[in-house]
């Protein structure tokens, strides 16, 4: 027998053996039949264009914060009860939009010196959220009806820019890579939750709201961590996340 018999023979019983091994424990079994892959219809596809413009709700809203100087462009160098008093100051009379704020708190705010226990500025954290290799100084303010206020702030060009402002019924905040997720009690929903994620934008040069969903929940029995003002104006850096 030549070479060549030899090889084809031997190649002929590994077959037999690969497909006697597929039949065997361990082997390769089917998953079933698959649903057939349904792309996206198009509804009412005759329906003119709109003519105006989406409702502006204000995310997309960018304010350089007064009277306020941020050495290096580093947020830690920076109080974040200064940065919020500041706003206070510079709109002593609003009380709706990003800049909206209810005048107990605006007073608890301007009174921070001297009654810290009541300050409703809590503990600041920081975050690269614009990706530009730099932490952004994020600030919680409580506020009454069990609402909270949330806002971001970007360093540049020596001073401060608010890149993200909003107030809600807040269950928590959480940082997830860079983005900013809020988890808001829902109105008339028992049983589920707002979920927000808010995602840096280069071309409207904020934070916007890129994700939002509504959550079934089940009661944990867990407490909602009691929010409290800061003990100092600095914080730790954030623990490393959770893969």
């Amino acid at each position: 027998m030549g070479p060549r018999a030899v090889s084809v023979a031997a190649c002929g019983v590994l077959g037999v053996l690969l497909l006697a091994g597929c039949g065997g424990e361990g082997g390769l079994k089917s998953a079933g039949p698959t649903s057939p892959a349904v792309g996206p219809v198009r509804l009412w596809p005759d329906l003119p264009p709109a003519t105006d413009p989406p409702i502006d709700y204000g995310e997309s809203d960018t304010e350089r914060v007064p009277g306020i100087a941020v050495a290096d462009n580093d947020v830690r160098s920076v109080d974040a009860v200064a940065v919020v008093r500041a706003e206070v100051r510079a709109r002593p009379d609003t009380y709706s939009g990003p800049d909206g704020m209810y005048e107990e708190t605006a007073r608890a705010i301007t009174a921070c010196d001297t009654a810290p226990a009541a300050c409703p500025v809590m503990r600041p954290y920081y975050r690269d959220l614009t990706g530009n290799g730099r932490d952004e100084l994020i600030v919680g303010i409580r506020m009454p009806e069990q609402q909270v206020g949330v806002r971001v702030y970007l360093a540049e060009n020596g001073g401060l820019t608010r890149i993200m402002s909003t107030v809600d019924q807040v269950i928590s905040v959480e940082l997830a890579g860079r983005d900013l997720v809020m988890r808001v009690a829902s109105a008339g929903i028992p049983g589920y939750e707002y979920r927000t994620a808010w995602s840096w934008d280069e071309q409207q040069h904020s934070m916007l709201p890129t994700r939002d969903e509504i959550v079934r929940v089940k009661p944990s029995g867990v407490p909602v961590p009691r929010l409290v003002s800061p003990s100092a104006t600095v914080s730790p850096p954030l623990p490393a996340e959770a893969p």
